[in-house]
């Protein structure tokens, strides 16, 4: 598997983020989603008004297919071999309980536009889609 865990890459932003960068926090696989890896994204310019200055910078979890990865990344940047922080990892762990149960899905469309989804998402309020 090309992505490994520590690596940060650059990858297709949305237009004003194109600093930001996308690290990867763990790979896995499973027989029904496939290859599923989980992502982090610092320096993003997200609007979100539970936020003191009004924008969110960063998303500390996403599972998203190798296949929608492979779209949205560009070339890697650094090889780190850094583990998660604890925010990253209390983020997919609270992913892998609802996954389990069923709750919770795998990101397959890119990177861009799950920040967009997002986005969107936080400035509605409403965080089921």
């Amino acid at each position: 598997m090309k992505y490994r865990v520590g690596q940060e890459w650059n990858y297709k932003t949305r237009p004003g983020e194109e600093n930001s960068i996308l690290k990867i926090l763990k790979t896995e696989e499973y027989p029904a989603s496939g290859k599923v890896i989980h992502i982090s994204i610092n320096g993003l310019k997200m609007k979100d008004p539970h936020h003191p200055e009004g924008i969110a910078d960063k998303i500390s979890h996403l599972p998203i297919t190798e296949e929608a990865l492979d779209q949205s990344v560009i070339s890697i940047k650094k090889d780190t071999r850094r583990m998660p922080d604890s925010i990253e990892v209390d983020g997919y762990s609270y992913w892998k309980k609802e996954f389990d149960k069923g709750n919770a899905g795998v990101f397959s469309i890119p990177v861009s536009e799950i920040v967009n989804v997002m986005e969107k998402s936080i400035v509605s309020g409403d965080y089921t889609k």
